[in-house]
């Protein structure tokens, strides 16, 4: 007798029950790495536009500012959100908090994070090109999972920025 060429049903059958399984075991981790990488690009787009504006203030002599925009183009209300997005211009009139006027440059706009919230202690950040000592602030970047989650900028009196996972007292971070 020949040797059958083919697949059973009870292999088959046995097959997709193992990948059935495998698959429900790699969903949720792949859920929870989509949402790491998308809080994770929230927090270094803002890290990231901090840097941008404390260099270009020192690079053009004049104020650089960050603020809350949901067009890419003007600063948007005191209710606005921060999740909505934000931009960097320069700051020609030093007003304070900051406003963009159509004569000043937009350096650069970021898209928000819609997966989650941002909130700030201020309303807007402005860099000097000599002295910093009013830039300090917090912005926190809660994630829906839960403070063990969540991210904060923490900007110096210097315009350092640094990210952290606890509060100042090694506590998680308080969102809501």
């Amino acid at each position: 007798m020949q040797g059958c060429k083919g697949v059973t049903l009870i292999e088959l059958i046995s097959t997709i029950a193992v990948v059935a399984i495998l698959g429900t075991i790699a969903v949720p981790s792949f859920q929870a790495f989509r949402q790491n990488a998308e809080r994770t690009t929230a927090v270094n787009n803002f890290f990231h536009s901090l840097f941008l504006a404390r260099s270009e203030a020192i690079k053009r002599a004049e104020i650089v500012s960050l603020c809350r925009s949901s067009d890419g183009q003007h600063c948007a209300t005191r209710s606005a959100q921060w999740t909505a997005g934000w931009i960097v211009f320069v700051n020609r009139d030093r007003d304070n908090p900051a406003e963009r006027d159509d004569a000043e440059e937009v350096i650069a706009a970021y898209d928000g994070w819609r997966a989650g919230s941002i909130s700030s202690n201020r309303p807007t950040y402005s860099f000097r090109p000599h002295v910093q000592g009013v830039v300090n602030g917090t912005i926190l970047f809660c994630d829906p999972r839960g403070p063990a989650e969540s991210r904060a900028i923490i900007i110096s009196h210097t315009g350092r920025p640094r990210v952290a996972q606890k509060d100042s007292a090694g506590k998680p971070l308080k969102c809501g």
